[in-house]
């Protein structure tokens, strides 16, 4: 467990934060400018605090009252970094062994389970600078866990790359977090990129954290608007295949007491899946609406509505018709449409979710 309690002051900037990152992949998330990156770069060795401790599985990295401030090279901590860093003169092979080497330990990850695991059976022969920037990160990522850390600290790796490069790079990436056996504090100000690799999330907002938890319950608040950003807000659903509809194409995911759709999934029945639904593609009705194009028409009941100042208002709800925990979902309307609805805490509406508006995530 990684345990940090931090204080900094950096020119007119404080840094203050404290938060615990347990085994899997806990996401650093917030704005440009949050402290993102400088909290890392203390965990990491690179920065020393004014004020706190940072503990690494009961090892005591840094600690202002003991007078503990363990050099980069002890901490057992490896760092990917926004550009891949690779050395220029070593072919992919070479800078993978560095990584061994570097570590100065005994061998605790596999050489060719690594290179499997990050699809590099291809690249071993090739020179840095043939590769794309998907393929560079993953030899940089394949590099820090050859060291044989004790944690992973990835600091906005897919931030250089564009588009394509982002969508090559990151089913690798999720194989990494519940693969590799190794902790990952991952940071990002990108929620798509959270919402698919992460278990925990630690917002941080002008040098302090404002919320901590499991993923799928702080992406759920609806008072880290500011922090988080609305635009990309949304619900994350855990749930697993019901059934296959070959003929037209489709999956159905059972969630609690309810069954949602989405476009075919390649995985067998009964596996575990992640949906995320973004706020701003789910629409509420009164009732039940009659011949509608959408595939998703579910009963909820609301259990808060948060208004904003500007045209928007975010609409909190449980799923109906399901035992035990109820999942909820989240809304982004306009002012206006919760007025005219009379929508109000405890009413009860209908949810419609188009099946193409869903994201779906494998095995979490």
């Amino acid at each position: 467990m990684l345990d940090v309690d931090i204080e900094h002051s950096l020119g007119g900037f404080q840094l203050q934060a404290g938060f615990q990152a347990d085994s899997g992949v806990t996401a650093l998330f917030g704005r440009s400018g949050a402290g993102k990156s400088t909290l890392v770069a203390m965990v990491a060795g690179l920065v020393r605090p004014d004020k706190g401790h940072i503990r690494l599985d009961g090892r005591t990295l840094f600690d202002s009252a003991g007078g503990t401030d363990l050099p980069a090279r002890q901490r057992r901590v490896a760092v990917v970094f926004q550009e891949a860093r690779l050395f220029p003169h070593l072919s992919v092979r070479h800078n993978l062994t560095y990584g061994r080497w570097a570590g100065r330990r005994s061998a605790g990850q596999d050489l060719d389970a690594i290179i499997a695991l990050l699809g590099l059976e291809q690249l071993l022969d090739r020179a840095p600078d043939s590769l794309s920037g998907g393929e560079a990160q993953r030899v940089s990522i394949g590099r820090a866990l050859l060291a044989d850390p004790e944690i992973l600290l990835m600091d906005e790796p897919l931030s250089q790359l564009d588009g394509a490069r982002r969508a090559e790079i990151l089913p690798w990436l999720d194989r990494l977090a519940h693969e590799a056996g190794v902790p990952v504090l991952y940071v990002s100000h990108a929620l798509d990129e959270v919402a698919r690799l992460a278990d925990a999330l630690v917002v941080l907002s002008d040098g302090h954290v404002v919320a901590s938890g499991p993923v799928e319950d702080v992406m759920g608040r609806i008072d880290l608007g500011p922090a988080t950003g609305r635009h990309e807000a949304g619900t994350l659903l855990h749930g697993t295949i019901d059934s296959h509809d070959h003929d037209f194409r489709l999956s159905r995911v059972a969630v609690g007491g309810v069954t949602i759709e989405v476009p075919l999934i390649d995985a067998a029945i009964g596996d575990s899946i992640r949906l995320r639904v973004r706020a701003r593609d789910v629409a509420l009705a009164l009732e039940p609406p009659a011949r509608i194009s959408v595939r998703n028409c579910l009963a909820a009941t609301i259990s808060q509505i948060a208004e904003e100042d500007g045209p928007f208002a975010e609409i909190l709800m449980n799923l109906e018709e399901t035992p035990g925990s109820e999942p909820f979902l989240r809304a982004r309307l306009t002012r206006k449409s919760v007025n005219e609805l009379g929508l109000a805490a405890g009413g009860r509406v209908y949810a419609l979710i188009k099946a193409v508006a869903v994201d779906r995530q494998i095995g979490r």
